[in-house]
């Protein structure tokens, strides 16, 4: 005789608003933004890297601010604007300044990191943290490319830079 009780979890429903689209999730309370992203949502752009908040690939924009999916509960984001990689390019395709740099530098190897070099960039630029190349690696350190592409990096965040100020 089985005198187990099976206890289902504690399910929360939110209200997602992503790249401009609401989203409605029945979620357990401990589900991160990234696997929401990703799994639930099947927006695989924002990469799972480490999955303990070291190595940026899970870099999104939560109210215009990089944050990590990785760390970051589903559940804490309710009611904000969230942009993922996906949400960077225009309506018709046309790509983000920095995305652009991104394939006129050459600033990916493998791409792994790529989308959240692309998301910590714009943000980057954003904070007003692209005057020199030593002040872009310093607030791009949060982002880890394995291959090394550093150097195309720096250069396409500069670009982007420049090209956003004119």
């Amino acid at each position: 005789m089985n005198d187990q009780v099976t206890i289902s979890p504690t399910t929360l429903s939110i209200h997602l608003t992503i790249n401009g689209r609401e989203h409605a999730l029945d979620i357990e309370p401990r589900v991160t933004l990234l696997d929401a992203l990703r799994d639930r949502l099947h927006l695989t752009g924002t990469k799972k890297g480490c999955d303990q908040g070291q190595c940026g690939a899970c870099t999104v924009h939560v109210d215009g601010q990089r944050v990590l999916a990785c760390l970051t509960l589903a559940a804490q984001v309710e009611g904000r604007a969230i942009t993922t990689i996906e949400g960077l390019a225009g309506e018709d395709g046309t790509l983000n300044a920095v995305q652009a740099a991104f394939l006129e530098q050459d600033a990916f190897q493998c791409g792994y990191c790529t989308p959240g070099q692309i998301m910590s960039a714009v943000a980057c630029i954003r904070e007003g943290h692209a005057g020199s190349d030593e002040e872009i690696r310093e607030y791009m350190a949060g982002n880890l490319c394995r291959c090394g592409a550093y150097p195309h990096i720096v250069a396409a965040v500069r670009q982007a830079a420049q090209e956003l100020r004119s």
